[in-house]
């Protein structure tokens, strides 16, 4: 299979991913697996965008709110949802920068109401009003940081109901090819693109709007097209598998150039400590539907590596995700085959696949 195959077939309407019943079950089961923790991380966003807001050690940041021995017992037994991963996708997003978002921040308008909530949770706290006379721009890139946390939230907010919604779907025989998985992920996306992005935080009981509706930002731009780019794309290099000494050169020196994001990232060293992706796929190991697991369990070697074959399912949802992206954002439909809108949609997928030509979209091919 060559790019060229997968360039004609993404011009006749298809997808990245070629349409076999094995792909739809992987697809359809994994993505199942994968709503339902998303479910647990927007959840923990956007509950640490509220209580956690400029909390310096926040011991607690994974608790929701409700503190208890029982819980407390779970997490040091690593019982529990691995929240870290959605942190590192946050930190993700944030060090690649969301353009229409971090236009809004570098704003005036954005500055004025950060300090407006700075003063309002630092009122009567002498270590933190010392901290932020010393060292203006510290809490202030705090708050950015809430900020991307609560954007997250609120893209994976849509996202977690469109994949179970998509299960729901599959199980009552209205999802019959990978074509179908695109159209419904398509259709969703499209249907929340509009949708605002706001931000308020509560601080004594009075709200301090950090993004208000006149901000103007919305899902689709500053929220769903920068995750893909930070999170299907870039992302960053794994620790302990690449050096990060600048004299070994085994880091590009431009974060534009980074391939380290999902569509990228080899299954093998999947289950390995210090491995980000890791923390997904023991999440999703949980709520793995009956058929998916017992396809796992009829493959070489069975269960054991079910974390590898759960990152192989989970990239090639992810290629069905990016195919969604590519289809809505596309200058024509491209199902369409007339010469102008064939002339306009060549280029664009090309500069498309061209990305992905060193990523994993051959090897899922076959």
């Amino acid at each position: 299979m060559s790019l060229a195959t997968v360039k004609e077939r993404l011009l006749q309407g298809g997808a990245l991913l070629p349409d076999t019943p094995d792909n739809l079950v992987e697809v359809v089961g994994i993505l199942k697996s994968y709503g339902v923790v998303l479910g647990y991380y927007w959840e923990n966003l956007l509950d640490m965008s509220q209580r956690q807001f400029l909390v310096l050690f926040p011991f607690f940041k994974y608790f929701n709110g409700e503190v208890n021995w029982r819980k407390l017992l779970r997490h040091w037994n690593h019982d529990r949802i691995n929240y870290e991963f959605s942190e590192y996708c946050m930190r993700a997003m944030l060090w690649h920068g969301s353009p229409p978002l971090d236009a809004y921040l570098d704003s005036e308008a954005f500055q004025n109401l950060a300090e407006r909530a700075i003063q309002a949770k630092i009122r009567g706290n002498f270590l933190l009003q010392f901290l932020h006379g010393c060292f203006p721009e510290f809490l202030p890139e705090q708050v950015r940081m809430m900020v991307y946390t609560s954007v997250l939230g609120q893209f994976w907010r849509v996202m977690s109901p469109l994949f179970l919604d998509l299960a729901d779907r599959y199980d009552r025989g209205e999802i019959a090819s990978i074509q179908d998985v695109v159209d419904h992920i398509r259709t969703g996306l499209v249907a929340a693109a509009p949708q605002p992005i706001t931000y308020t935080v509560k601080i004594r009981g009075e709200l301090y709007p950090l993004i208000p509706a006149e901000a103007g930002l919305n899902f689709l731009t500053a929220a769903a097209v920068p995750y893909v780019e930070a999170v299907f794309f870039r992302s960053f290099p794994f620790m302990g598998t690449v050096s990060y000494n600048a004299q070994a050169y085994q880091i590009p020196a431009d974060p534009a150039d980074f391939t380290y994001g999902a569509l990228y990232a080899d299954p093998l060293p999947i289950g390995g400590a210090g491995i980000p992706p890791t923390l997904l796929m023991q999440d999703m190991r949980h709520y793995l539907p009956d058929y998916l697991r017992e396809r796992y369990r009829r493959t070489t070697r069975g269960l054991r590596d079910v974390r590898v074959k759960i990152c192989e399912s989970f990239q090639k949802s992810m290629f069905c995700v990016t195919t969604a992206a590519i289809q809505a954002l596309a200058p024509y439909p491209l199902s369409r085959t007339d010469p102008q809108a064939r002339a306009a949609n060549e280029p664009y997928v090309e500069s498309w696949l061209q990305r992905l030509r060193e990523s994993r979209l051959l090897a899922v091919q076959g």
